[in-house]
């Protein structure tokens, strides 16, 4: 008895390990090309051309980093994407939660009908809605101001509605139902039940749509004309189109856009995973 248990145990222990090394292989391919950037953003010219690649620059050149800010003003695009990345993720937060408590507890006419509209409208490419909305926005005086980048988020958004949608639908009703017997109001359940055990999905919400905004490239290349206005993502196309021969720089430049990400899925990581597993189990 006690030698077939070790050797289950033995035969887990090993099937375990085996899946962790695989796993940490997989890291390691993934974070190869974050690590190769780290490394090209400390080297000498000689040493990024070189026919035998080194990974470990020597000596490695910490003052690209500095000389990278001086190039272009890259705190300035930082601090202009965390402005616009914040109040995009707030606006999303505001709005879509509604909708998806509406679409997911609320009976109405026409909910389901809705519902599939605004699903269909996912399946619409931003190509062909990019210039009706420049010329809606130019009628409204916003461009090169980020209102057509931030105002929209405020009505909604047909996938992060969906992601909501899916998660309210898991709550059970009779929480609902119990409040509705105690005299509480739609708005109370909705901020008083609903909201506080929704965290986990709006807090991966929040930062689907913070993300989106820090990577965004193509909606503030149409509307913003003034260079003092760039996000990170236009900063970056422009240091590469002035200093395109400056590897060295534009790596270090490439690195201190990817770190304040990591660091913050690091310090989210259980609240974004947990929202992702929860979110989307019933239909």
């Amino acid at each position: 008895m006690n030698g077939s248990y070790v050797k289950h145990r033995n035969r887990l222990f090993s099937g375990k390990l085996i899946a962790h090394m695989a796993l940490i292989l997989l890291s390691a391919l993934f974070l190869l090309p974050f690590v190769w950037t780290v490394s090209t953003s400390l080297k000498p010219d000689d040493q990024i051309f070189s026919y035998s690649p080194r990974l470990i620059p020597r000596p490695a050149l910490w003052s690209n980093y500095p000389r990278a800010f001086r190039m272009v003003p890259l705190a300035l695009y930082i601090k202009n994407t965390l402005y616009y990345g914040l109040l995009v993720g707030i606006g999303t937060l505001v709005s879509c939660p509604m909708v998806a408590y509406s679409l997911a507890r609320l009976r109405w006419p026409g909910r389901d009908l809705l519902f599939s509209i605004m699903i269909a409208t996912l399946m619409i490419p931003y190509q062909v809605r990019m210039v009706p909305l420049f010329l809606l926005f130019r009628s409204y005086g916003w461009i090169d101001s980020y209102k057509p980048l931030i105002v929209p988020t405020f009505f909604g958004n047909a996938f992060y509605i969906f992601l909501l949608r899916q998660f309210f639908m898991t709550i059970p009703q009779e929480l609902s139902d119990a409040a509705r017997i105690d005299g509480c109001s739609e708005l109370g359940i909705y901020t008083r039940i609903i909201l506080p055990l929704a965290k986990p999905a709006m807090a991966t919400v929040g930062l689907f749509a913070f993300l989106d905004a820090w990577r965004a490239f193509m909606g503030p290349l149409i509307y913003l004309n003034t260079q003092r206005l760039y996000p990170i993502s236009l900063g970056l196309q422009q240091f590469r189109s002035e200093h395109s021969v400056e590897w060295s720089l534009l790596m270090a430049a490439s690195t201190v856009v990817t770190v304040p990400i990591i660091v913050l899925f690091f310090f989210t990581q259980k609240t974004f995973i947990q929202g992702i597993a929860l979110t989307g189990l019933k239909g």
